[in-house]
């Protein structure tokens, strides 16, 4: 019989242990932005942001670290010191996503900002991003359900998209408009089939909206993943190194 002895166990513990501790990853993806991209509450669904279902889509590798917040304006992040933690904790190789708009836009706000102030933080995210030597992209708002009387849809960011693509040309930042390709999405399904990608309920069909629900603004899961997998495979299309770590990518 062979006799084992305690340092033999202790070198064969630690190499088991070793081999079972998962990998460092490579580098992380920040997402900031406002409710549309944010993981939600429990007691919110089934509404969904799309960041949700997009961090699911990458190999080990990456680690998708979701800051968004229901209700942000790139004002009221950077207030709140949201931008300041990102900052705390970006590396090197990283990406930062970044999707404003929804409440910028909006003057009867109060975190709303001038197309002036939004551009100027929009390029703090950018240049402090580079600063850590990481990556920026620029994301456009996604659309919201709004389509006429006629059944024409209605472009609700056409303005604070244009000043997110400028910015992004001015500091030549990779773009990924979200804007124009939801509304494809939205527009292919027309405007009764486009409500399934979104928080519609009739009342009495969740418990966390006994009343019913009629949100044009924030998706459902379905709704969801449908813009995670615009935004992966714009990440393809723009030929970023990150698509390499998108599970399925050759």
């Amino acid at each position: 019989m062979i006799k084992l002895t305690f340092p033999f166990l202790a070198v064969t513990g630690l190499l088991l242990f070793c081999a079972f501790v998962p990998a460092k990853p490579k580098f992380k993806v920040y997402i900031i932005g406002d409710s549309t991209a944010s993981i939600k509450l429990k007691k919110h669904y089934p509404e969904t942001g799309w960041g949700m279902p997009f961090a699911d889509f990458f190999m080990a590798d990456v680690v998708v670290d979701n800051r968004a917040q229901n209700g942000r304006s790139t004002k009221s992040f950077l207030a709140e010191n949201r931008w300041a933690s990102v900052m705390d904790s970006l590396q090197e190789g990283d990406y930062v996503l970044i999707q404003f708009g929804h409440n910028d836009e909006v003057p009867t706000k109060k975190n709303a900002t001038t197309p002036t102030e939004f551009q100027q933080n929009l390029k703090r995210f950018v240049n402090d991003t580079r600063s850590r030597k990481a990556i920026p992209v620029l994301i456009t708002p996604v659309a919201r359900r709004s389509f006429d009387e006629s059944g024409k849809f209605v472009d609700t960011h056409a303005a604070y998209s244009l000043l997110v693509k400028a910015v992004a040309k001015e500091q030549k930042v990779p773009l990924i408009d979200l804007n124009t390709k939801s509304i494809a999405l939205l527009e292919k399904a027309g405007p009764e089939q486009s409500a399934y990608f979104f928080n519609h309920l009739q009342p009495g069909e969740h418990p966390n909206y006994p009343d019913g629900k009629v949100d044009n603004t924030h998706f459902n899961e379905l709704g969801a993943r449908a813009v995670a997998q615009i935004v992966l495979q714009e990440i393809r299309n723009l030929q970023l190194d990150l698509a390499k770590y998108i599970v399925g990518s050759k």
